[in-house]
């Protein structure tokens, strides 16, 4: 997971990039932060780490967080007064990422939907298998005036013995966004050495925390200590997007 000729207490570094576009940092509406404290707690790590703007993402997915513009808004206002109190220096909006599910073409049809700037739109397929109909419902998505940008792509073990897969999918427009903490090795070794194939393959478009709670803080900071980012960083900071948005 980390180089073990890393240097020993290193300091984390900070990010090369400002902006997190993947974040669950909004309070209480979905598996993320539970309250606006911990919201807090968790931006005030995010700073350290010289994050200057968050997108939080909340989840939107049918069943479990059905999740609306109203909902994301109203938790957005809690964080927001917990952070103008304490004077924190950060620029904080929402975006949301969205489960390819039904609840998801019903917002979509209602123009219900949450776009990053600049008319991207984050999106994520289930983890047990690719969702049915998905070059439609990007396509859809793409006629529709949106960027479809695909949520942790490293992490769908299902496109692990057909990579090709992946290269379809962004070559037709698709962009990808990875987490740091499958760079960080934080869901094994099998997710960080996908991420390095879609970084030797120019597939990595997006840099995101994918931040929900205080242990993946922690993961994200032993990685930012690490040689491996150092190299990762090397490779990856010219063609990292976030900040363009």
């Amino acid at each position: 997971m980390f180089n073990f000729f890393s240097r020993k207490n290193a300091q984390p570094e900070r990010l090369f990039f400002t902006t997190d576009i993947h974040c669950h940092v909004l309070p209480g509406i979905d598996d993320g932060s539970p309250s606006p404290d911990m919201s807090a707690t968790l931006i005030r790590r995010m700073l350290d780490w010289g994050v200057e703007r968050i997108i939080a993402s909340p989840h939107v997915t049918e069943g479990t967080f059905e999740n609306t513009p109203e909902t994301m808004d109203a938790a957005m206002a809690q964080i927001q007064a917990v952070l103008d109190t304490h004077a924190m220096p950060v620029k904080l909006s929402h975006s949301a990422e969205y489960r390819l599910d039904d609840l998801f073409k019903r917002q979509f049809e209602e123009k219900k939907i949450c776009p990053l700037p600049g008319d991207y739109l984050l999106v994520e397929n289930s983890f047990i298998s690719e969702p049915w109909g998905l070059d439609q419902t990007l396509f859809q998505i793409k006629v529709n005036g949106y960027t479809p940008i695909l949520a942790h792509p490293e992490r769908y073990t299902y496109y692990y013995t057909q990579k090709k897969r992946y290269q379809k999918l962004h070559d037709e427009g698709t962009l990808f966004q990875v987490n740091l903490l499958s760079l960080s090795g934080h869901y094994g070794k099998e997710q960080r050495q996908m991420a390095l194939w879609l970084m030797e393959h120019d597939m990595i478009d997006f840099l995101g925390s994918d931040l929900h709670n205080l242990h993946h803080a922690a993961s994200i900071e032993r990685y930012l200590a690490s040689r491996d980012y150092r190299n990762d960083r090397k490779r990856l900071a010219s063609r990292i997007l976030n900040d363009t948005l």
